[in-house]
C-alpha cells in the first residue's frame, strides 16, 4: 500500500510532462510550416462548454466557451480551427472568403464582399 502513492505520483507528474511535450511540439511544428493564403468556405460551427465547480465554502462556479470553425478549401479538404469569440461571431456558415493560416495555427479570415 505504500507505494502506490509514489506510481500515483509518478504518472501524474509523467501526464503534465507528456501535455507540456506535446504543446511544444505542435508549436515548433507550426512555427516551421509556411503561412498559407487559400480560398475556403466556412462549412460549420460549432462551440464547447466547460464548466467547473468549485467545492469549497464560497462555492464558486467558472464557465468557459471554446469556438471552432470548419473551412473547406477547394480541393475538398475540411480543416477544424479553434478561433476566438469575436471571430466566431463575425463569420457565418457559408462565407467565402480567403483563409490564412500556418500548420494548425488559425490566422484570419477575409470574407469576399460582393
Amino acid at each position: 500500500m505504500e507505494f502506490i502513492f509514489p506510481l500515483f505520483f509518478i504518472l501524474v507528474f509523467g501526464i503534465i510532462i507528456y501535455t507540456f511535450y506535446k504543446g511544444i511540439k505542435e508549436w515548433n511544428y507550426n512555427n516551421q510550416q509556411p503561412v498559407l493564403s487559400v480560398d475556403a468556405k466556412i462549412v460549420s460551427k460549432r462551440n464547447h462548454t466547460s464548466r467547473n465547480i468549485s467545492n469549497d465554502n464560497i462555492h464558486h462556479n467558472h464557465t468557459s466557451t471554446t469556438y471552432y470553425i470548419t473551412f473547406e478549401v477547394e480541393s475538398g479538404d475540411r480543416m477544424e480551427f479553434h478561433v476566438s469569440a469575436k471571430e466566431y461571431g463575425i463569420l457565418a456558415e457559408g462565407d467565402i472568403g480567403k483563409l490564412t493560416f500556418q500548420g494548425t495555427r488559425y490566422h484570419k479570415f477575409e470574407r469576399k464582399v460582393w
